[in-house]
């Protein structure tokens, strides 16, 4: 059976880009921050980097899926030409108020156990960075330790909680 892999979670706005109140709801409004460094260290200690996001907006019609695909496509390929790989990026389109209860939205771990299966992650060896307290619960839930940070917050501050 082969070696499980470790991972760090990323919760996106606030996190990989800036923080636009409730939603970033157009692509020209989606501006990343500059973790580029920061996630190529915790790539090259061997985590895959894989994005938990809620986008509640979605369910609410502020944007589309179209749109949404746009601004994930960017990030992926802005990070990419830094030498950070972004192994995938799980979304939430639900809103509680729209669409009802799911187990997807954080604070429940869904998000989370999709990219676990999905890529033979081991929960005990990986974080979940995130800049509420519902991304912390999330990981808790997934067995995941979760780290707090503040939005808008660069990512460098917390490379040393990450072993």
């Amino acid at each position: 059976m082969p070696a499980k892999n470790k991972a760090v979670f990323l919760d996106r706005d606030g996190v990989l880009n800036r923080e636009m109140g409730d939603y970033v709801c157009h692509f020209e409004d989606f501006h990343l921050l500059d973790n580029f460094e920061a996630l190529k260290t915790l790539q090259d200690k061997g985590y895959l980097l894989i994005v938990a996001t809620n986008q509640g907006g979605l369910a609410k019609g502020w944007y589309s899926e179209d749109e949404l695909a746009k601004m994930h496509r960017h990030l992926k390929e802005q990070y990419n030409k830094h030498g950070v790989e972004i192994t995938d990026i799980f979304y939430c389109p639900h809103h509680p108020d729209f669409t009802g209860d799911c187990d997807c939205r954080k604070p429940k771990p869904g998000l989370l156990l999709q990219g676990i299966e999905k890529y033979n992650i081991d929960p005990a060896k990986s974080y979940f960075i995130g800049d509420r307290e519902r991304d912390v619960e999330a990981g808790t839930a997934a067995g995941v330790k979760g780290i707090l940070v503040d939005s808008n917050q660069p990512l460098s501050e917390v490379l040393n909680l990450i072993e």
